[in-house]
């Protein structure tokens, strides 16, 4: 009746086979979790700090308007007097957090001095505390704008008005990125 040639295989896939899609899988996996989700979240702090910077920025500018002053510096937070202009209680309840993991707000409000001819006023993200360099480097941006010179007074920051920069003392030392700056000619080097 049936000879060698008429043997019939069951349906279904061998165990061999199965390992081997399994692994291939997860490879795919990890390559995807690795490469694309960590860009994607990057994309995402940073898109969300331009966000939130702007409706600060926006809050500044009524704050002003109403009492025609700027707030005063507030070292690591965001003056408690803009928080009655921005519309969204999800800000609110984040601040002084920022967008990327340990960093926070810092409102800067510094007078004109030796290194800055002009009051400044800024928003700035700070992303560890002073002198605390070794321990926040993990904290930085993955972007092409932080350098290896970063240090615990580096800044990503956004520039209302004056001689914007990342820390008040020694720009040239402790480098930062303006948001909104422009282009590079535009940046107070100091």
């Amino acid at each position: 009746m049936g000879g060698p040639n008429n043997i019939k295989r069951p349906n279904g896939f061998t165990i061999v086979e199965l390992v081997v899609v399994i692994t291939v899988i997860g490879i795919l996996a990890l390559i995807t979790n690795g490469f694309i989700i960590r860009n994607y979240r990057e994309r995402t702090h940073y898109s969300r700090s331009i966000s939130e910077l702007n409706t600060m920025a926006n809050a500044v500018s009524l704050y002003v308007a109403k009492y025609n002053a700027y707030p005063d510096d507030v070292t690591r937070d965001i003056p408690a007097g803009l928080k009655e202009f921005v519309q969204s209680d999800g800000v609110n309840a984040n601040w002084p957090n920022a967008p990327w993991p340990g960093s926070v707000y810092d409102w800067d409000n510094w007078p004109p001095d030796s290194i800055g001819p002009q009051q400044t006023y800024q928003i700035s993200i700070r992303f560890c505390d002073p002198g605390d360099t070794a321990t926040c480097k993990k904290n930085f941006p993955k972007e092409p704008w932080v350098t290896s010179d970063w240090d615990s007074n580096s800044a990503v920051y956004f520039c209302i008005s004056g001689s914007c920069r990342s820390h008040q003392s020694m720009p040239m030392n402790h480098p930062g990125y303006c948001i909104n700056c422009g282009n590079a000619k535009d940046i107070f080097k100091g």
